[in-house]
């Protein structure tokens, strides 16, 4: 494993020089962050003295900071394979082994789940090309096995049909938590939840808590919700958009919309660039109790014009909990 450059701190944890893991006494809050200018594009030229951050309306002295471009990353792909994205199954196999093959570097690592009816993991973290690629050969259609023709909107409120929220807690909690280093979600979907037992705002918890980072990627097939038949169109949809656009905000991440001019191509291009091009930003806070309360984030720029990109906040828990 090639050596880091430099120290990088995760909560209590740190990889030196050598790879050796270093036991920290600090507890450290890390925020990674993503800065856009005025015309949406990636601003990756700044220092330490161009920010500052407050804690619950308080600044707090910046510790560490520096621009992350090469530090490891475990990435978790959620597909939804529901019947409303059975059409685009083929494109989304094809974009995410060529994203998985470019953004993937020695030492990161990636899982896939899948998830409609319900949610099943089909590739464990791993940095082989050659096994996620047979992962992503294994998506199918989950659809519920009872009812008929429940299409992509059940008509039993009971009947499970897109558990999207469900499978975000899954991976934060089952897949992410446990991890260190820079943690992603990449969710390849229209949106539409329509059967999780788990509501909206525990699975942001839940990726709040496992300091993961949620890249929605709104990709729409109007036409299984009765907008068109035969070719793809895009601008109408299952409505989700404002949901994933919620847990991307909420967790520091951004949410991407195919259509015609942007293709999924297009945003995994993107999403590559703005992994490598975020800061990392560390401070011990001054309210040092570790009491689970919710402490809102917030980074300023010199710059007014400039769009922070981080998650709003964390909870304050000890490490490992």
């Amino acid at each position: 494993m090639k050596a880091l450059p430099i120290l990088f701190l995760v909560g209590f944890v740190a990889f030196g020089q050598d790879d050796t893991v270093i036991k920290l006494d600090v507890s450290l809050v890390n925020v990674l962050c993503s800065v856009r200018n005025k015309n949406g594009g990636i601003v990756g030229n700044l220092e330490k003295k161009d920010f500052q951050i407050f804690e619950d309306g308080k600044e707090q002295p910046i510790k560490y900071f520096t621009r992350e471009t090469d530090l490891p990353i475990t990435i978790g792909l959620l597909v939804d394979t529901s019947k409303s994205q059975e059409r685009l199954l083929d494109i989304e196999k094809r974009a995410a082994y060529e994203f998985f093959s470019k953004v993937l570097r020695k030492k990161d690592l990636a899982f896939l789940i899948q998830f409609g009816a319900e949610a099943e993991l089909l590739q464990d973290e791993t940095n082989s090309a050659r096994l996620l690629q047979d992962g992503l050969n294994q998506l199918r259609l989950s659809v519920p096995s009872v009812g008929l023709h429940p299409g992509p909107v059940p008509t039993q409120q009971s009947l499970a049909g897109t558990i999207l929220f469900d499978a975000v807690y899954l991976a934060s909690n089952e897949k992410l938590k446990g991890e260190v280093g820079r943690k992603a979600m990449v969710l390849i979907t229209d949106g539409v939840d329509t059967g999780s037992k788990t509501p909206i705002a525990s699975a942001i918890e839940a990726a709040q808590k496992a300091d993961a980072i949620i890249y929605s990627i709104d990709y729409e097939d109007p036409a299984a919700y009765g907008g068109g038949f035969g070719t793809i169109t895009f601008g109408g949809g299952g409505g989700g958009e404002r949901d994933l656009r919620r847990m991307s905000s909420e967790t520091g991440g951004h949410m991407f919309k195919v259509d015609r001019k942007y293709t999924l191509d297009d945003v995994f291009r993107d999403l590559q660039d703005e992994m490598r091009s975020q800061y990392a930003i560390g401070y011990s806070p001054s309210n040092p109790k570790k009491d689970g309360t919710y402490r809102k984030i917030e980074i300023r720029t010199a710059d007014k014009s400039l769009k922070i990109q981080a998650r709003k906040g964390y909870y304050a828990i000890e490490s490992g909990n």
